[in-house]
């Protein structure tokens, strides 16, 4: 039988009264953060008719002149790191990915404290003035997943035996949410081997939590124990997955799984990932009330794609962050992070 990621229902995360309901959906997310670091999350609350408002939106956003989504390029995102890129335009371990995207995040006015001290990755989004309803659509959905992803983290508290609002008090009361619309062209490019190259390249995402809506055309790979998976949509689900950031917090007890997407559909395909991550501030050490798992620790530099330990970082989140965006935007590196 075809291994599969779990399906976990958090709708009892929403009812704080349900202390026999919360404690299952919190040993269910245990299970799948030690078993595959994936699983897909369904009772989130984010309705059917957001999604579509979302795809449609963005499809729309794709098909613009390639000179009207380069009006709104990362490099006059500036500091705030948002805006489009092209196909090829961001690395994966160095090589180019065969994605276009758009960058966004928490929207944050000039009189912000943060955007007034220049701190990276804080700002405003850019918006294709031709398409209006693009922005209703993703403020839609970011405020959906948002709230879904803290409720969630309520789960992965109560699974490692905290208070539920742990994680909120001590990392995410001024959480960095970051979203991301990505687009991989069908096959077909005589210039590339579509059939060798990847769409994103094995690897792990940076923080807390991420929660990814996608598109009926599949393509998400995850590396389990045994092998690669194939993670194919399922209509309303999101699929969750957890960060380094999870991991080093943890002590290596929930493990940050690399994945990779490959286009073979023969269709565009859509991605809609929000990463739901710590303030950009807080300083990832381990919590006290988790014992570091030595052997998780001391595997996770071998095993890892990038031949790093997120065991062995010191520092912020925001740290981090721009260790790791740097090289994925090396020709932003100086403008937008110094």
């Amino acid at each position: 039988m075809t291994e599969r990621l779990p399906i976990i229902d958090m709708t009892p995360l929403s009812r704080p009264g349900d202390a026999a309901g919360r404690a299952r959906a919190a040993q269910e997310i245990a299970r799948a953060c030690r078993a595959h670091g994936f699983f897909y999350l369904v009772g989130h609350s984010i309705g059917l008719d957001v999604l579509d408002a979302l795809e449609a939106e963005s499809r729309r956003f794709f098909a613009l002149p390639v000179e009207a989504k380069m009006a709104i390029s990362m490099a006059r995102g500036g500091k705030a790191w948002r805006g489009y890129f092209p196909l090829g335009g961001e690395l994966t371990s160095g090589r180019p990915d065969l994605k276009e995207g758009l960058y966004l995040g928490a929207e944050l006015g000039p009189d912000h404290p943060r955007v007034q001290a220049g701190t990276p990755m804080h700002g405003a989004n850019l918006w294709p003035a031709e398409l209006p309803g693009l922005k209703v659509a993703v403020g839609a959905y970011m405020d959906g997943a948002t709230r879904a992803a803290a409720m969630l983290m309520e789960g992965v508290s109560l699974s490692l035996g905290l208070d539920p609002q742990y994680f909120a008090r001590a990392y995410t009361a001024q959480p960095t949410v970051l979203f991301r619309i990505f687009h991989y062209p069908a096959g077909g490019s005589p210039d590339v081997d579509w059939s060798q190259s990847w769409g994103v390249g094995e690897h792990t995402d940076y923080g807390l939590l991420t929660l990814l809506a996608q598109d009926r055309h599949g393509g998400l790979q995850v590396k389990t124990p045994s092998g690669w998976i194939e993670a194919p949509p399922i209509e309303g689900a999101l699929v969750c997955n957890i960060g380094d950031m999870l991991e080093r917090l943890t002590g290596g007890r929930f493990k940050s799984t690399p994945h990779r997407v490959r286009n073979i559909s023969g269709h565009d395909r859509l991605s809609f990932p929000l990463f739901f991550d710590p303030d950009f501030m807080a300083p990832m050490r381990p919590l006290p009330a988790v014992a570091t798992d030595a052997a998780a620790r001391d595997a996770d530099k071998a095993e890892r794609w990038d031949r790093t330990s997120v065991h062995e970082f010191e520092g912020t989140y925001g740290d981090y962050l721009l260790s790791k965006v740097a090289k994925v935007f090396p020709q932003l590196k100086e403008a937008a992070l110094s």
